[in-house]
């Protein structure tokens, strides 16, 4: 059984864009698809590793193993994987906190959902980036 007591964090983007800058270890993951990091955007130095993709839109298996590789190519990695602070960031914050509880439960200490997400929440006309977000916010993004 996992002792693990840690918990998901909240950060808004605001918060989250600070913490990466002071935070040099700290690691920013976009679990959205590969179609969504691409064509949608992404905040610069994002790292993609989909918590759910397509073809299937399954539950990425190797989620927590996939990040913990991430974290060791990195040369300003954590002495411990496991304690390196992990920002995730989805569309809007509800996959990547279903994909942060997975890594406490995989081990992970220092888990952070970014709140409002890369879009942020649906306006009253099922619009996003109006009302919360990474790109709401102007904080640097790029897209391919």
């Amino acid at each position: 059984m996992n002792q693990n007591t840690a918990t998901v964090e909240s950060l808004s983007p605001r918060q989250s864009y600070e913490f990466l800058q002071q935070t040099r270890e700290a690691i920013l993951i976009d679990c959205r698809s590969s179609m969504e990091f691409l064509f949608v955007g992404h905040p610069v130095g994002a790292i993609n590793i989909a918590w759910i993709d397509e073809p299937n839109w399954d539950i990425n298996p190797n989620f927590a193993a996939d990040i913990r590789k991430a974290i060791r190519g990195r040369p300003l990695s954590a002495p411990s994987g496991d304690d390196t602070p992990v920002l995730l960031i989805c569309r809007s914050g509800k996959r990547s906190l279903e994909g942060g509880n997975a890594l406490i439960q995989a081990g992970f200490r220092r888990v952070y959902n970014i709140d409002e997400g890369f879009e942020g929440d649906l306006n009253e006309k099922h619009q996003r980036s109006t009302i919360g977000g990474w790109r709401f916010h102007s904080l640097p993004w790029e897209q391919c």
